[in-house]
């Protein structure tokens, strides 16, 4: 299936079955290799990452669960998915997202690796972060917001509000050989607190109370006080 024709069938379906709000969006790089790195709460933040970016280059990881459906198959084929396996260091995935990158192409990843059941952010863990080492990509965060039984309102046509809100572009400082699984932990702390700082206090999970959320939290403060958030329906 074309992935153009795979787009406009998952926004058809996400227009009229959900309401779906960006914000933000102009932060998002026209071009070149970029990481958007997002929370995720639920089986709709695929579909929110591809119809937000407004690139024909964008992809992710795709756990290997879902391989068992033909429907998934079809679909991250589609979308040059890269299939990986979350437990274990997948070597197979980490190349393909690498050469993907360098090719001046786009990835949405969730560096948590799984859904939170009740929404609020876990761990993450530190595949992004060696991704961002290797390729030297900006990475863009974003927060999706969602009831947490988004699905099943959108399946009984309640159209449940589903939002996504992009934040500034960063860079993470190198990875030093000497302290290399410090300094991951270090820049996978940074990319989780800069998702933290986009969505409200309760979702910050074991992030709540860090010292560099605290930081960002004050910045966006200082920065944003009366200014336009930028949301648009899609």
């Amino acid at each position: 299936m074309p992935r153009k024709i795979l787009f406009f069938i998952i926004r058809l379906l996400m227009r009229t079955l959900t309401r779906m709000e960006v914000r933000n969006a102009q932060t998002l790089p026209a071009s070149g290799g970029a990481i958007v790195v997002i929370n995720h709460i639920g089986r709709l933040d695929a579909a929110m990452i591809f119809l937000s970016i407004p690139r024909e280059d964008v992809t992710g990881w795709v756990a290997e669960k879902y391989h068992e459906s033909w429907i998934m198959r079809v679909m991250v084929k589609a979308l040059d998915g890269i299939w990986i396996n979350r437990f274990e260091a997948d070597l197979k995935a980490l190349k393909a997202a690498v050469a993907w990158l360098k090719a001046g192409k786009m990835m949405g990843i969730a560096p948590e690796g799984t859904r939170s059941l009740d929404g609020a952010l876990m761990p993450g863990k530190a595949g992004v972060a060696y991704l961002a080492d290797r390729t030297g990509v900006p990475l863009i965060p974003a927060g999706i917001e969602a009831s947490p039984h988004a699905v099943r309102e959108a399946l009984t046509l309640r159209r449940p509000r589903i939002s996504i809100t992009y934040g500034e572009p960063f860079h993470l400082p190198p990875v030093p050989r000497e302290r290399r699984e410090e300094a991951l932990e270090e820049n996978t702390a940074e990319i989780m607190c800069r998702i933290a700082a986009l969505l409200p206090p309760e979702r910050h999970g074991v992030y709540a109370g860090h010292p560099r959320l605290q930081a960002l939290l004050a910045e966006k403060a200082f920065g944003t006080a009366g200014g336009n958030d930028g949301q648009k329906p899609v």
